[in-house]
């Protein structure tokens, strides 16, 4: 890795950072020609790909890159990932088709609320919502020239400082109780994210289904891009349709079926496998733009 205080350039191969960063795990970050701007750990960045390479670049200085290398998961083996997986003529059509596909290691807290903020909402309808969260909630942060401003994803103990009626202008509806109370529960510690790490996949999945307007689905995407278990299996509308039609011959079959054959076939990396599988069942259709804005 090639570093100087404001920019970095890591050495990796097969990384589709396109597919990484705009295949619905994570709501903030926005393209601008060939370069992707985002906020990671309360700090602008902009990425571009160069051959064999990420090149990163922040509007301030900065110490290590440590951080920026655990989001994108650049030293993860993908080749390993891969190769532990069932081989199913599915799997290997949705991984052909985006074989440097990534899963980012975000923010617990970021990513359990954005999630909850994802409910039965299209993806450009998210980010708008999450942007005008950060712009009235977050703290400004120092961006580079013609950004349009970037704002820190405002913390638990923010947000548990604000009225449900706040919340909601920023064009959240009903999600902003759901919010609101997750906040307040993060905040007082009465839910620790962090040490949920220490449990069970499904210890830690039992844990945040107690959070209200959590259920299972959006409980494993926490699991899976927050806090590294790598076995958590969201199940969504898109992967519930894309089992029954590529592994059931489009059986009705029941969901807790679906969340058995998923535990049982896809092995150790499954949420990677779901990833596959998510992004290549969203840009297959004839209708590409309208199914990439289709939240999960």
């Amino acid at each position: 890795m090639r570093k100087s205080d404001r920019t970095a350039r890591f050495q990796v191969e097969s990384y589709d950072l396109e597919a990484t960063l705009n295949s619905g795990q994570a709501f903030r970050w926005e393209k601008f020609e060939t370069n992707w701007e985002g906020i990671v750990k309360r700090r602008w960045v902009k990425l571009s790909r160069d051959p064999g390479a990420i090149v990163a670049e922040t509007a301030d200085s900065v110490p290590d890159w440590d951080w920026l290398k655990d989001y994108l998961q650049v030293e993860l083996p993908i080749e390993n990932v891969i190769g532990s997986f069932p081989d199913d003529e599915a799997l290997r059509t949705a991984v052909s088709a985006f074989p440097g596909l990534r899963l980012l290691r975000q923010d617990p807290w970021e990513c359990l609320a954005s999630f909850i903020l994802s409910s039965n909402k299209r993806i450009v309808q998210i980010r708008q919502i999450i942007r005008a969260l950060c712009r009235r909630f977050g703290e400004g942060i120092p961006s580079g020239a013609g950004s349009p401003g970037a704002y820190t994803f405002p913390s638990a103990a923010r947000l548990a400082e604000t009225s449900e009626g706040e919340l909601r202008e920023c064009k959240m509806g009903f999600r902003a109780r759901y919010l609101r109370e997750a906040a307040c529960l993060v905040a007082t510690s009465k839910i620790d994210l962090d040490s949920l790490r220490r449990l069970t996949c499904e210890e830690a999945r039992c844990q945040l289904m107690t959070i209200p307007g959590i259920g299972c689905k959006i409980a494993d995407c926490v699991l899976l891009f927050g806090l590294g278990f790598n076995e958590a299996f969201p199940i969504d509308v898109w992967i519930m349709k894309g089992l029954r039609e590529l592994y059931f011959k489009n059986r009705p079959v029941p969901m807790k079926e679906l969340r058995e054959f998923a535990t049982g076939h896809f092995g150790e990396f499954a949420g990677y496998a779901q990833q596959y599988l998510f992004h290549y069942l969203r840009t297959r259709t004839a209708d590409t733009a309208s199914s990439t804005n289709s939240a999960r």
